[in-house]
């Protein structure tokens, strides 16, 4: 799946409240291991397989985000 379409299958979760156990469900959904949540600690190693998930101050899901 490319970056694009994983996008696409993600969209419906913009603005919608960050809990850690969606990083499970965007996993199973887009086949992608590597999942990070906005509070997790991750290496700065570029990573092409990585979403990054990005929220606002609401901790409302706001992007997501490769590498």
């Amino acid at each position: 799946m490319t970056n694009e379409e994983i996008l696409q299958t993600l969209k419906a979760l913009i603005g919608t409240t960050y809990e850690p156990s969606i990083k499970e469900v965007i996993s199973q959904r887009t086949g992608r291991a590597r999942v990070v949540g906005p509070k997790d600690i991750t290496t700065c190693e570029f990573d092409p397989q990585r979403i990054q998930i990005a929220v606002d101050q609401a901790n409302m899901i706001k992007e997501f985000r490769f590498g």
